[in-house]
């Protein structure tokens, strides 16, 4: 260490107050202890006095804490000095920082793990902060410590060094092979950790794999070079008497199954084997690590395929590790009747406004496309994997305390084995069926619940891949799963009521009214019976059925409408607040499959009182409120104007959250001590605007509009420059709606929010990194556009020019989608229905790309006012046309709709049949012209038009 010494009193103070920071016992001297640690942070010596403290081992003399606390005092140092480094590197002074990395690799030498622990944090923050150039000695050191080839460091020294390089590789992997003087350090470290493997610590063993593990999935040219040499290595380590290191070796085989599963397959019999004897192992999490590699292994059809041979020896293995173990079932706590207990705010996970689908053209512009939904799939069953950060992403709240987990959302060996045995169904069939049969028939009436609950969980997972052979003993599973809904343990009811909805759209697919009536019926009333169950996670469970069994059956669920209606309305007055997010999802699938049916009077006279009692119950801030409010964006889709009785207070809600919320985020923007709002109370209710204004069509929403006195455009015009892209489009779905459906009231408002509509058509605007959010944003944009240039019609003139470059650049750009540019030469289509003879100039540069464009578009009124619009173009200026007539003609002959209404079909047959006409008059040898064209268009054009 350099001649720097502490002054003894500040020393003393100093770590008093590292001490107290961390006293539970006596909250008003932690207080003051923070505090004043707060004010030593500016001492320019801080850092010197904290690397001192946690690198010494021995209490230092004048020191007065208790020797005994002398390892919480470092560790508090150690964590602070992280901290500093953190957030003020560039502040700290140079002699410091050398210091500071003396310290560092002192204290890696230290006899205590936590202080190693603590300290590899440091040394990586160093090196993210300031680079591998501003501590160029640092990897060579830690190396020299690892192999230990003097025998002068200690195992704990060794220990230290390789902590030291697990957290740098973990914490900087695009540094350490980003090329540096004309090298790349991972050419040099890798092979040093891959050494390090044979270390005779398994601490050292374990975090060298664990390190490699970082770099196997990124397949760096250092990685596969070194591949072969791993692979060496994993296969004697397979056999190491340490779980951590083996639980290593089997997530390294899982990356490797990705990165070079070519390397693997020579091997796949033995691999097989070890796996199956890994995810047998009483350590859970080696189990665990050891069945996602089948899940890894389904990714890769070769590698799959190879596993043919080994069916009837995996699949027993998956079955076994299905059932709850006792560490399981003690982790769920299982309380059988709690459903008049109150939701916990921590156990419900925050609730985020979906993202509204784009406006797609070429779906007749309906906003309301599904989303995902949160019915009962395996997805829904296996949650809770975890999200991944982005490749080199560093989450920054690591000193947070972590949130106490849900049991039945951790990723576990069970959900892992349920999810192989899944995959394995849908490819393997039969087969797996055949492996699967013997412990269906020896569990699923066993008296020991953990195999009942094990033998329904299987058969539920192999509902779709083996759907053939498992169809004829559903006549006699069914029932008795259907009894199962009422069995005595909780997690018994709640699995059967996932199983069957697996097969729910096998029994919504029979014909026969008495088997409809023998199977389909009773898997409804009972899964109905079940969501108001005395336990709230089989509640949830049925609910989540109900809302699948819906979605399978479509129109089918039509008869049973009156209770199912009657039974949400039950649970709408027994449900807490974590089921009422499912129980909206029910609603709004109903509403989905069921559309206009719902609008019965019997029907929304039953189930719109108990959505508004509890719409007026949830308040504004509420994170409840995004999934009533989408929940009601569906259902006024589906009553159309049945839903005008409850239109108005809700209209004027969701401009009243808009409202409050832009308002918010200007003081937020002004004052940085105001936290910017949740911008998803701005999505849901714009979206439901979208919703009922739609769904009253005409003079209701005309009304609607009308009461906000002009507010509602005025704040849309504020949504439309929002910096938030989702935001963004959901507001230009509502404009859309409002230039369809409430135009005269828009129209005054244009002349601003024209401009608005070109800034965002403006493609150099997007950003790489949000590119597929802005298209999102641009598809709405050009659907607005289109829909007002409709109804503006000569008003549009001014724009014309500038609208017209921008549907050319993104028509002609190749970094732009095909839907994209589908609805953009639509937008622009329409655009010449009133304004064809500014648009003709230029129609060498789109027609090309329209006409291209239009081939895959289905038959709609979008494309057929469209093509009207362009045919209009094109009449302006025929001589345009000349490289790409031909196209044009095959595109008319090939223009087929069945389903419009005659005066916009004849419209476009007219429009069409006077271009044929004008070409006529101007082409000499016009059928010579038409015999170039395949004859099945020259066919058609002759049927349907006089050429």
């Amino acid at each position: 260490m350099p001649t720097w010494q502490p002054i003894p009193e500040s020393l003393n103070q100093l770590c008093g107050f590292l001490r107290d920071s961390l006293s539970a016992w006596d909250k008003t001297a932690q207080k003051q202890a923070e505090m004043m640690l707060l004010q030593a942070r500016s001492s320019p010596d801080i850092n010197n006095y904290l690397a001192y403290i946690a690198s010494n081992p021995e209490l230092p003399p004048g020191v007065t804490v208790a020797p005994d606390s002398w390892g919480m005092v470092r560790s508090s140092a150690a964590f602070m000095l992280k901290n500093n480094v953190r957030t003020n590197y560039k502040k700290i002074p140079a002699e410091s920082l050398a210091y500071v990395k003396l310290g560092v690799l002192a204290a890696l030498q230290d006899p205590q793990v936590l202080i190693r622990t603590h300290v590899s944090v440091v040394a990586t923050e160093l090196i993210k902060r300031g680079g591998l150039l501003s501590w160029p000695e640092l990897l060579p050191t830690l190396m020299s410590m690892l192999s230990n080839e003097t025998g002068q460091f200690s195992d704990g020294a060794q220990e230290g060094a390789m902590s030291a390089m697990r957290q740098i590789c973990e914490d900087s992997p695009k540094m350490l092979d980003r090329e540096l003087n004309g090298q790349r350090p991972l050419n040099f470290v890798l092979p040093k950790l891959i050494e390090a493997t044979k270390s005779p610590l398994p601490r050292v063993r374990t975090q060298a794999l664990q390190a490699i593990n970082i770099f196997v999935p990124r397949k760096s040219q250092a990685m596969l070079n070194s591949i072969d040499d791993l692979l060496q290595h994993l296969f004697i380590l397979a056999t190491d008497v340490n779980a951590d290191v083996r639980r290593e070796v089997c997530k390294a085989f899982v990356q490797l199954v990705d990165a070079r599963p070519d390397k693997l397959e020579p091997h796949i019999s033995g691999l097989v084997d070890y796996i199956l004897s890994q995810q047998k192992s009483d350590d859970p999490q080696l189990a665990l690590e050891a069945s996602d590699f089948w899940l890894a292994v389904g990714e890769h059809d070769k590698l799959w395929q190879a596993l043919d041979p080994y069916i009837q020896q995996i699949i027993p293995v998956l079955l076994e590790c299905m059932a709850y173990t006792g560490d399981d079932i003690a982790l769920l706590g299982l309380d059988s009747d709690d459903e008049s207990e109150e939701d916990r705010a921590e156990d419900i996970k925050p609730a985020h406004a979906k993202k509204s689908s784009a406006r797609n053209i070429n779906k007749a512009g309906n906003a309301q496309d599904a989303t995902a939904k949160a019915t009962a799939s395996f997805d829904k069953l296996l949650q809770g994997m975890g999200d991944d950060f982005e490749e080199g992403e560093i989450e920054e709240s690591d000193d947070d305390d972590d949130e106490e987990e849900d049991p039945e959302e951790r990723w576990t060996l069970r959900k892992s084995s349920a999810a192989a045995l899944d995959v394995f169904a849908r490819d393997f069939k039969g087969r797996v069926f055949e492996c699967i049969l013997p412990f269906l028939t020896n569990n699923l009436k066993s008296p020991d619940w953990p195999l009942r609950e094990a033998a329904v969980l299987a058969l539920g997972a192999v509902s779709e891949g083996c759907l053939d052979v498992v169809s004829p003993h559903l006549g006699e599973l069914i029932p008795y799963l259907v009894t199962l809904l009422s069995d005595s343990e909780v997690v018994v009811r709640q699995i059967t009521c996932w199983t069957l909805s697996r097969y729910s759209s096998w029994a919504a697919s029979l014909t026969d009214p008495a088997q409809k009536s023998q199977y389909f019926e009773p898997i409804v009333d009972n899964l109905l019976q079940r969501m108001l169950d005395k336990n709230k996670k089989v509640q949830e469970a049925a609910a989540s059925a109900i809302a699948n069994l819906q979605e399978v059956a479509g129109k089918q669920i039509e008869p049973y409408a009156g209770p199912i209606i009657q039974q949400f309305v039950r649970c709408f007055g027994k449900f807490k607040d974590k089921n009422m997010y499912i129980l909206y999802d029910c609603v709004q699938t109903l509403a989905e499959q069921i559309g206009p049916v719902l609008a019965k009077p019997e029907l929304v006279n039953a189930l719109m009182p108990a959505l508004i009692d509890r719409y007026q119950k949830v308040p504004d801030d509420s994170r409840e409120i995004f999934a009533l409010l989408e929940c009601l964006s569906y259902v006024a889709t589906a009553l159309n104007d049945a839903f005008r009785p409850y239109a108005e207070p809700i209209f004027q809600r969701c401009v009243h959250i808009i409202h409050a919320n832009l308002e918010q985020s200007m003081a937020a923007t002004s004052n940085p001590a105001i936290d910017q709002p949740d911008k998803d109370f701005l999505i849901t209710s714009l979206d439901l605007l979208s919703a009922i204004i739609q769904a009253l069509d005409g003079n209701g929403a005309a009304e609607l509009v009308n009461s906000t006195n002009g507010s509602l455009f005025e704040l849309l015009g504020l949504c439309l420059e929002d910096l938030t892209d989702e935001v963004r489009q959901s507001a230009y779905a509502l404009l859309g709606d409002c230039a369809r459906y409430v135009f005269p009231q828009l129209q005054p408002y244009l002349q601003s929010i024209l401009p608005m509509i070109l800034k965002q058509l403006d493609f150099e605007n997007v950003l790489d990194e949000d590119i597929d959010g802005s298209f999102a944003v641009i598809n709405n944009a050009c659907w607005s556009a289109g829909e007002i240039a409709l109804q503006h019609k000569k008003g549009m003139a001014p724009f014309v020019p500038d609208l017209l470059q921008r549907f050319v650049e993104l028509m002609g750009n190749p970094r732009v989608p095909p839907s994209l540019v589908e609805n953009a030469s639509i937008a622009l289509g329409r655009l010449g229905l009133d304004n064809a003879e500014l648009l003709a100039p230029a129609l060498p540069t789109f027609s090309e790309e329209f006409l291209a464009a239009m081939e895959d578009v289905d038959a709609s009124e979008e494309k057929a006012t469209a093509f009207k619009g362009f045919t209009m173009i094109v009449g302006q200026n025929p001589q345009a046309m000349e490289k790409t007539l031909l196209q044009f003609f095959a595109a008319i002959a090939r223009y087929r709709d069945l389903t419009l209404r005659n005066p916009i079909k004849q419209e476009l047959h007219d429009v069409f049949q006077q271009a044929i006409n004008t070409y006529k008059q101007m082409i000499p040898q016009f059928n010579d012209f038409l015999a170039q064209l395949a004859p099945a268009d020259r066919q058609a054009l002759t049927a349907n038009y006089v050429v």
